[in-house]
Order: C-alpha cells, then structure tokens, then sequence
C-alpha cells in the first residue's frame, strides 16, 4: 500500500476570543489556512480532488462548512467537500479520513484540516419557535450548549478535570507550574519567531481599515506563578477542594489550520520533498467523567500496534485541554515532558476546538524539521470520554 505525505502544513494566528480575528467566521478562518498553505505550497487550488475539514461547533456556520471553504479557497466545484464533527478531536480525525479518500478512494491531491470562531457562536432562544406569551426568556450560550457542558453528564467540561484531579491526587501548584511552563515556552517561541514558518498571515477588514494579523493573540508574556496564585477556581469552590480555573485551562479562541495531503507516487511525479509521512492512528474510548485520559489508552493502542514505545518519538504534542489533564496522561505514560509541547500548549496557545487536532500536527511537523527528528506523535482528547494519536515519520 502506498504511503501518504504531508507536502504542506500551515495554520492562521490564533486569536483571543472577541479579539483581532472576531470579525471573522469559522469559514473566513478555514479559508484562508487553505489559501495559504496552497500559496506556499506552489499547488494549485483546482488540483485539489476532496476537501475535508472539521468544525465541532458547527453553530450558525451553515450546511456543511467545508464545502464553502473549499469554494472559497478556490477549489474546483468538482471536487467534493464534507466536515467532520469530532469534538477537540474533529480536524485529526480529518487527517484519518484524508488518508483513506487518498488510499480507498483513488484520491491523488487531498487537503484536511479544522476551523472555529468561537467568539461567533451565536446564543439559542429555546421555544422561540412555539412562541413565548409573558415574561423573561432564556438565552443559551452556544458555547455552553454545544461544548463547555457535557451532554452526556450534565456538567460543565471542567468537571471532568477536577474529577482526575481526585482520582489522581493532582495539587493546584502542580497543575500552575504545568501551565507556567506552558507559558513560557510559547512566550520564548513567539519570541524567536519559531512560529513564523508554520503560520500564515490573515487580512482583516474593518470599518477603518484592512489590518494584517500575524501572530499568536492568546499567548501571554511575563506569566509568574503569583498571578495564576490569583485566580478563582471556576468549577468548584475552593472550601470544595477546587483547583481548575482560567489560568490552567485551555483558552477560548479562534483559528484554523491545514494540511495537503497526496500520494507517494503523486509526491514522486511532482517530484516534492514531503514535510512528513503519515503513520499509524488510533481512537480509544474513557469514562466521560475523566475525558481528559483519553490520550492514555490510543497512545497504547498505537504503540501495541506499531511495536514502538514513546521513548521511539522524539517530539509529542500532547494538547493541553486542562492542565490537570496533561498531568494525568503525563503520570500514566511516564513520559519525559522535556520533549512534549515543546513550544507551548493549549493553555498558553489556546484551544480553537475543531482546529486544534490539525494545529498540533503543524506546530510538530515544523518542529520535527526544525530539529531534523525523524518521528513525531500527536495526541489529544476528545469531550465525551475519547482520545486519538497519530504518528508521523520525518519526509
């Protein structure tokens, strides 16, 4: 069977929530990472033969918002488009698909990825339908609906944090630290312009002028442990043993990335250099309750499968959904945390949902380049109780 390369990786800036990208949509952002990539890549739009892309706050975004990505990247109307919800783990599982529309499917040219704007997730009126007669109504945050609150628990997704929390014994210095190492590391990347290769510049319109955004928003410089000692927990009191709060959790933001996908033999006719080849994958399913573990159990299905072990990858993206998430995986995989998140995480970074599966493998793939590692793993977990992984061998 043949192999499947990755040719081109890049991804937007990630915005904070209402900031410099909030005049955007989810399409408005995917559309661009297309565009982009393409761009850089030297391939043309109209060689592009399927376009799948997730969204997991799909929201007001309109039917099937891959097909309007793809439309407006300039991709041919011949050539088919889906989105995928998956939850945080919507764009990798567009990876996956990628490979079997390449490999099942008799597709040469095949572009992936994720997209959200979660500033633009609009709120709900229930019953406005039937019509309300007297009195207040209730707006719902689509937010809230569709992500922050587990459907399948009746909790908020924090929840699930401080349950691991319990179950593994995990301090409030400890998650800090985690997320202060977070910090600075993508405070030192943003510094050194590390990001710069795996990022492209997005214009944006307002009623003054057209502004160009080219860096990260929701990374925060100068971060010391006395001003996470600050913040509140936000899912249970602290007389209640609450310890997750802002500060230690993913941050809510905007953004979106792709990846171009092709087979060997189309690579070797092109005569490209691939960014990376795409390995093995796997899913596993948790307890809903401590969702945040789903990394564990697909990191051990992959490895049983491959016969490698995570000593055999030299870099991990690992996403940060909460800090004492991470920890939790960290402790059940004993992994040296040396070389996970090298340039921050989804604390420091932020957690654009549908994109995130996608922006993790972009930011590994330069990183894999950069340092000339041959071996990379991306893993994250998934609201609902999942977890995915997916190798990648050095092109």
């Amino acid at each position: 069977m043949e192999r499947v390369a990755i040719v081109a990786a890049q991804r937007t800036p990630i915005g904070k929530f209402l900031g410099a990208l909030s005049p955007l949509s989810a399409v408005d952002l995917g559309a661009a990472a297309v565009r982009g990539m393409l761009d850089r890549a030297g391939v043309a739009a109209t060689d592009v033969e399927e376009v799948i892309f997730g969204q997991a706050r799909q929201l007001g975004s309109g039917p099937n918002p891959a097909r309007q990505v793809a439309i407006r990247a300039g991709v041919g109307e011949v050539s088919p488009a889906f989105t995928v919800n998956k939850a945080c783990g919507s764009s990798l599982k567009a990876l996956d698909l990628g490979r079997a529309a390449l490999l099942l499917d008799g597709r040469k040219v095949v572009v992936v990825g994720g997209m959200e704007s979660m500033t633009n997730i609009p709120f709900l009126l229930p019953n406005m339908r039937q019509g309300y007669r007297l009195g207040h109504a209730k707006a719902l945050d689509g937010n809230y609906q569709d992500g922050f609150t587990c459907a399948i628990l009746g909790e908020p997704m924090g929840m699930t944090a401080e349950n691991l929390v319990d179950d593994y014994g995990i301090s409030r210095q400890e998650q800090d630290e985690l997320a202060l190492q977070s910090h600075h590391r993508a405070e030192a990347a943003q510094r050194a312009g590390r990001f710069a290769d795996e990022i492209v510049p997005v214009e944006v319109a307002d009623r003054k002028a057209t502004r160009v955004v080219e860096q990260d928003e929701h990374v925060r410089h100068g971060v010391t442990m006395a001003d996470l000692g600050k913040l509140p927990p936000v899912f249970r009191p602290v007389d209640q043993g609450g310890t997750v709060h802002a500060g230690n959790s993913s941050g809510i933001t905007d953004g979106a990335a792709a990846l171009l996908l092709m087979t060997e033999s189309e690579v070797s006719r092109r005569g490209l250099r691939p960014l990376a080849w795409l390995g093995a994958s796997a899913t596993a399913g948790v307890p809903p309750r401590i969702m945040g573990i789903g990394p564990v159990p697909a990191i051990r299905e992959l490895c049983s499968r491959t016969g490698r072990t995570l000593t055999d990858y030299p870099l991990i993206e690992l996403n940060e959904a909460f800090a004492a998430q991470a920890i939790a995986c960290y402790r059940d995989l004993e992994i040296d945390t040396e070389r996970v998140n090298v340039n921050g995480g989804a604390i420091a970074l932020g957690h654009p949902i549908g994109a995130t599966g996608a922006r993790i493998v972009v930011t590994l793939l330069h990183e894999m380049r950069r340092r000339g590692v041959d071996r990379g793993l991306a893993s994250l977990c998934m609201s609902g109780g999942m977890g995915m992984a997916v190798e990648f061998q050095a092109g």
